[in-house]
Order: C-alpha cells, then sequence, then structure tokens
C-alpha cells in the first residue's frame, strides 16, 4: 500500500473578493492588535515594581521580550497585508495572467498561515500576561487585608 503525504494547503477556491474580505479582516484584527499591545504596555507599566520582584522577574521579562517581538511581528504582517492588497489588481483585471494569479494565490496562502500563527502566539501572550497581573493582583489584595 502506498502512502501518500499531504500538504496543508488552504484548498477552498480563492476568488478576488474572498481574498480581499479576509486581508480586511485581518487588518481590522491586527490593527487591533495594536492598539491592545498599548494597553498592555501601560498595564506593565502600572505593575513594573511588582513584576521585577524576584517571584515574578523571569515570567515577567519573558512577557515583556515576546510582547516586544510580537509587536515588530504585528508591524511586519500589516506592511505585508498592504502590499498584498495593493497587487490585489492581478485578480480582477480581466487579463489571463496565470502565473502571477498563482502566484498571489501562493502569497495569500502563505499570510494566511503567517497571520494564524500570530492571532496563536498572542492569545497564548495575552493569558500569560492577564495570569501574571491577576496573581499580583491578589497578593497586593491579601497584603491589604492583613493587618
Amino acid at each position: 500500500m502506498k502512502v501518500v503525504s499531504s500538504s496543508p494547503k488552504y484548498v477552498k477556491w480563492l476568488n478576488a473578493d474572498l481574498m480581499h474580505e479576509e486581508s480586511s479582516k485581518w487588518m481590522s484584527e491586527l490593527r487591533f492588535i495594536n492598539d491592545e499591545e498599548h494597553f498592555f504596555e501601560d498595564l506593565i507599566k502600572l505593575f513594573t515594581l511588582k513584576l521585577i520582584d524576584s517571584k515574578n522577574f523571569t515570567s515577567s521579562k519573558e512577557i515583556v521580550e515576546h510582547l516586544k517581538s510580537l509587536r515588530t511581528k504585528n508591524i511586519q504582517l500589516i506592511n505585508a497585508i498592504i502590499i498584498h492588497e495593493k497587487e490585489l489588481k492581478i485578480m480582477v483585471d480581466g487579463k489571463n495572467q496565470l502565473k502571477e494569479e498563482e502566484a498571489y494565490k501562493t502569497k495569500h496562502r502563505e499570510l494566511l498561515i503567517a497571520v494564524k500563527k500570530y492571532f496563536k502566539d498572542y492569545r497564548k501572550l495575552k493569558r500569560q500576561l492577564f495570569k501574571t497581573v491577576k496573581g499580583i493582583m491578589k497578593t497586593e489584595k491579601q497584603k491589604r487585608l492583613l493587618p
């Protein structure tokens, strides 16, 4: 019996409208995340003294470094999607440019994978940050309640 390996691909047939709609959705989510990252920076500044406490220092440092790298990745993805959107005219110009159209679809698939991975990493970081801050807030509340 012969085993056929399959590579993960975006199987659904892509037309220009669907790709544009999907790219617009990515842009919206990435811009929201950009704003949310500003909130996280403010949150980190608010709890800086408690985050650099010896108990929280290593995890806090990892969170801050990961936030910086995700911020850079966010900017790169936004720029890549802007360029990708500008190149959409290849799909709608009415000319048969099979190689260029296939290259555009391939680029769209690559962006799809990169964006999905970014969203997954971002959600993981968000959970870590909230878990750390929640722990700090609980200990602060306990300290205030005890005389």
